[in-house]
């Protein structure tokens, strides 16, 4: 089995940061792209922040110049810096992972179960 757990969430207020953690653990050959999401209330979930394997990231345009995504692959563990938080921020964050689990399979989607990030003053 495989498990992303996801930390760091609470509440902030404008302009403040927070830095979100998750760890993979389980068992599992390989970590691919990972990445974060959000879903704010009656909205659907929306890609944030994706590193490939090799590093290489991509942003939303909402948090870009904000918020920074980057892994330790010795600790399984992606991390999200926000910073400049603002109100629209407010949202659950999941950890998505993209993991290879048997030899010759193709990498499967694996989330976490979502912390909640609010920004409020």
């Amino acid at each position: 089995q495989v498990q992303l757990v996801e930390s760091g969430g609470g509440l902030v207020q404008p302009g403040g940061s927070l830095r979100l953690s998750c760890a993979a653990s389980g068992s599992f050959l390989k970590i691919n792209d990972m990445g974060w999401y959000r879903q704010a209330p009656g909205k659907e979930r929306e890609l944030v922040a994706s590193i490939s394997n090799y590093d290489n990231t991509k942003y939303a345009d909402s948090v870009n110049g904000r918020f920074t995504i980057s892994r330790d692959n010795a600790k399984k563990t992606v991390y999200l810096q926000m910073n400049s938080l603002k109100f629209e921020d407010t949202a659950v964050y999941y950890c998505n992972g993209n993991i290879v689990t048997k030899w010759l399979f193709p990498p499967a989607a694996y989330w976490g179960q979502g912390t909640q990030v609010t920004v409020s003053s």
